[in-house]
């Protein structure tokens, strides 16, 4: 039994619907400090659903959801990046046309302290503060490993580096909690094996990861704990061997699936 103090995300019975679709039935999980925890399934499992409530695009219909010791209901985004949770999309979402440095400054603001009054008046608080987020960025884009693309616009850079500079703009607000949606997914085999030592580090920096993944080679070699949904809910759940193991999990797999994810 993991002590509630070390537990940064905790879900207890959680509900989902869309009309008379159940998307999640009962779900309950604990992500500890410090580790990066898995989430898969085959497609239409809720896995995406799940990630969507833990990051505020959705509110849950039943159920409760602790961050950090505290009880969100209803929670918008950005009140939830606020609190630590930062995440990427399976789809890049980057300013195309915005250069490398300036997209990982936008991710930075969430931490700023200056506001419109200092943005307009360019008081000397504000300009320190503008220093300190150009140098932040810099750090973090040669944190990922593309610091030579600083002026590079987003379009122009390669797709494994889009996907690094996603992950950096999501690390310069400072997350507890780095929510990650499919980042391997349409990288070659030399990106993944980058993605991953990446990945590494920055759970040893601290920062505890939630990665949903549909590359099950790389979620089992990574992860420090996974858990499995099935048709909305959690069939599995437990270091990766003993996950690979389970008949619940391997009759999952084997089924026939169609359509996309819930």
């Amino acid at each position: 039994m993991t002590p509630a103090s070390e537990r940064l995300l905790e879900l207890a019975n959680v509900g989902k619907h869309f009309g008379g679709v159940i998307a999640l039935e009962g779900v309950s999980l604990h992500i500890r400090r410090g580790e990066i925890y898995g989430l898969i399934g085959p497609n239409g499992a809720g896995k995406t659903t799940l990630f969507n409530v833990v990051t505020g695009l959705y509110q849950l219909d039943s159920g409760s959801f602790d961050f950090d010791g505290q009880r969100y209901t209803r929670c918008k985004p950005h009140l939830l990046a606020q609190a630590g949770i930062a995440r990427t999309f399976q789809n890049i979402r980057l300013f195309a046309n915005m250069s490398a440095l300036e997209n990982i400054m936008v991710g930075r603001h969430v931490r700023t302290r200056t506001g419109i009054w200092g943005a307009l008046t360019r008081h000397a608080a504000a300009r320190a503060e503008e220093r300190d987020i150009v140098q932040r960025a810099r750090e973090l884009l040669d944190y990922v490993g593309i610091d030579c693309a600083h002026q590079t616009l987003a379009k122009h850079l390669s797709y494994g580096e889009q996907r690094r500079l996603e992950i950096a703009r999501a690390l310069a607000t400072e997350p507890k909690l780095l929510a990650l949606d499919e980042p391997a997914a349409g990288m070659n085999a030399t990106e993944t094996v980058a993605l991953k030592a990446l990945l590494q580090k920055i759970r040893a920096s601290g920062t505890t990861v939630l990665l949903i993944e549909h590359d099950v080679k790389l979620i089992m070699g990574l992860c420090d704990r996974v858990a499995v949904l099935d048709y909305g809910k959690k069939i599995a759940e437990g270091v990766p061997e003993e996950v690979r193991r389970d008949p619940a999990v391997i009759a999952a797999y084997l089924g026939d699936r169609t359509g996309g994810d819930a």
